[in-house]
């Protein structure tokens, strides 16, 4: 190909891949603003003429969303003494259009509201929402909320008008799905950038990628209160400041400020759960610095004592370039809110703890990158290889798209549609039962389960798969991929549910070892496993702070799908693996017992191979052939990078 043919066709691709992370990084940062009160902001992300479609309300123009944003606040501002208004619209499945210009994108939603004056509310719902590039930024031309479940803290939340609810509509197929940037027609424009600068541009994206990767690994090692895990992410100068309750430095006050949660190690009861909903990730002029803001929600617990509580917390933090390696520089922590499970927010918070006066706001971060001049490059630039490491990027978009579709389809029970996004040879687990290898075996044991799709809901567990960490091969196309299952459930009365299947409240469990290749052009899922449930609400009134252990007794019945549909691998011969969760091997483990936690990944920055680690798909070890590397495909690098190299365990 010659050259100006070739830089143009590259200089368009690594436009529509940064085109996809605008759009993503516009909805982030409405989310973040509306956690204070920023209506003005909020709306100038809005196009001229943009659109909000609430339910049935519709707003158009930057003055008249700003003062509906303000209006349906009220005193739940996030601005008041007392008040709160944390917003997390998450799970996005994005789709740019063929000519780069507009995009669409799905993201579910979910809203903690309160006064400090005696209200506090939960609502959820959906979002379908269109984009637009104007004045050479990315907007939102139509933010379209469907809102799927409400309700009053005390009482907790139902359908909203105690209704079944509707499928809504995708703008997306299953193969779109997997294809965030189409195909482009035609030749590429001329483009103004250098060689040099568009190798700058993809350095950028990848790096991205890295420390996104990082910030999520660490709310993972949180979680598990994995202390010398989150020190080894850490420079050996590294800094926590928590506002309110001082500052550390080093790896020894790294370790003194985590254990202010609780000495290193869960045991029986203790919750420390702290998912990172809408994480953006900024790089600084010269790609060797890399700040990242968003929001964490803490879900704590010692239910032995039936103690439970929230906290509502904003991070912006320092990342920098260390001998080739990102690492964690200074941890900013700013709590909002801290509040007891069983008294809500709705007076503000727990006595004694950091009231939520909004005073100092977290800097936000901007939705575009900085300009900046490359960095000089001695050797001459491969454009071909920049066209492969451009794609490891575009490959970590397309399994975060894939994803979100899984967790998308199963909501609705479109099994179908579920089952087109799998790859010919892919592999799924169905929960407590085992392994099915091939799409016409997993179709099958979804449709043996739950039968045809139905045209509307009485009750759905909602499957957001959030905060990514996304290792991508060599060649780009294969990932393995780690996400959250943060599930809230809902239903038109969730009293009438039993307490084992209640369907309201919060659930939690794990997607440790996913996987997704590039099958004919579309990303599609690879392998699938659900590690559940780390923690379950029983009621409303309870939540996960009072659950107890199960009687002792016979463990509950096997699923019926091992006799209707049995599977090809069953959880029970897969040994230490699934030792402790429903339908595997041992004594099962449920909250508020602490089971295993399974990862696919080593430290991303010191190579710490984890207790449990297991960095293929579950049934690879059980059958070898549903290894994606028996299909002519690469395994990605599981641990750190330097370069794209992955490097060894520091033995």
């Amino acid at each position: 190909m010659n050259t100006s043919v070739a830089l143009n066709a590259l200089a368009r691709d690594v436009e529509r891949v940064e085109s996809v992370r605008a759009v993503k990084n516009v909805q982030r940062s409405y989310a973040q603003l509306s956690q204070f009160g920023q209506w003005k902001a909020m709306a100038a992300l809005f196009s001229v003429n943009g659109i909000v479609r609430w339910g049935e309300q519709t707003i158009t123009g930057h003055s008249a969303i700003a003062a509906w944003l303000a209006s349906t606040a009220g005193a739940m501002d996030g601005l008041l003494p007392g008040s709160l208004h944390t917003e997390v619209i998450d799970e996005p499945l994005v789709n740019l259009s063929v000519d780069g210009y507009t995009a669409k994108a799905r993201w579910m939603g979910l809203r903690f509201l309160g006064d400090g004056a005696g209200s506090a509310r939960i609502e959820g719902g959906l979002y379908e929402n269109e984009y637009v590039l104007q004045d050479g930024r990315w907007r939102i031309s139509l933010l379209h909320y469907y809102p799927q479940y409400e309700g009053e803290y005390a009482e907790g939340w139902t359908n909203v008008g105690g209704e079944d609810l509707p499928i809504i509509p995708a703008h997306f197929t299953a193969d779109e799905a997997g294809v965030p940037i189409p195909p482009t027609i035609g030749a590429a424009p001329p483009t103004a950038a250098s060689a040099a600068e568009l190798a700058h541009r993809v350095d950028l994206l990848n790096d991205e990628d890295a420390v996104r990767n990082i910030q999520n690994a660490y709310g993972y090692y949180v979680d598990r209160r994995m202390w010398s895990d989150v020190v080894d992410l850490f420079t050996d100068s590294g800094t926590v400041h928590i506002a309110g309750a001082g500052d550390y430095s080093g790896p020894e006050g790294v370790r003194q400020a985590m254990e202010r949660m609780g000495p290193e190690g869960l045991t029986h009861g203790h919750l420390n759960d702290r998912p990172i909903f809408d994480l953006m990730v900024q790089l600084h002029p010269g790609g060797q610095e890399a700040t990242t803001r968003g929001i964490e929600i803490g879900m704590l617990a010692d239910a032995d004592k039936r103690q439970g509580s929230w906290e509502f917390t904003v991070f912006r933090n320092r990342f920098v370039k260390e001998g080739g390696l990102w690492k964690l520089q200074e941890l900013n922590l700013t709590p909002i809110l801290h509040a007891d499970y069983f008294q809500g927010w709705a007076h503000g918070g727990t006595a004694g703890a950091t009231p939520q006066t909004n005073t100092e706001i977290p800097s936000f971060l901007e939705t575009v990158p900085a300009d900046a001049a490359p960095p000089a490059h001695p050797q001459p630039i491969d454009l071909a290889d920049l066209e492969r490491r451009l794609s490891r990027s575009h490959a970590y978009d397309g399994t975060e798209n894939v994803s979100s579709a899984y967790g998308l389809y199963i909501d609705d029970f479109q099994w179908t549609q579920m089952g087109a996004i799998f790859a010919v040879n892919g592999n799924k687990q169905s929960p407590f039962t085992g392994y099915y290898l091939g799409r016409d075996r997993i179709m099958g044991a979804v449709n043996a389960s739950w039968g045809p799709a139905p045209k509307a809901r009485g009750s759905v567990s909602f499957h957001w798969r959030t905060q990514p960490v996304i290792h991508v091969s060599h060649d780009g196309r294969s990932t393995n991929l780690r996400t959250r299952l943060f599930q809230p459930r809902t239903s038109k009365d969730p009293a009438s549910s039993r307490p084992e299947f209640y369907m309201g409240g919060f659930h939690s469990g794990m997607y440790p070892n996913d996987q997704a290749v590039l099958e004919g052009g579309i990303w599609r899922l690879w392998s699938v496993t659900i590690d559940e449930h780390y923690f379950a609400t029983y009621d409303w009134k309870g939540g996960w702070a009072s659950v107890v252990d199960r009687p002792d007794g016979e463990p509950p019945a096997p699923t019926r799908l091992l006799s209707v549909y049995p599977p090809d691998i069953k959880i029970s011969d897969l040994g230490r693996r699934e030792e402790g969760f429903r339908g595997g091997t041992g004594t099962m483990i449920e909250w508020p017992g602490i089971l295993p936690m399974w990862f696919h990944y080593r430290n991303l920055v010191s190579g710490r191979v984890p207790e449990r680690y297991w960095p293929d798909c579950v049934p690879s070890e059980a059958a070898p052939d549903s290894r994606m590397t028996a299909h002519c495909y690469q395994m990605p690098p599981n641990g750190p990078e330097i370069d794209g190299i992955e490097q060894p365990v520091d033995e």
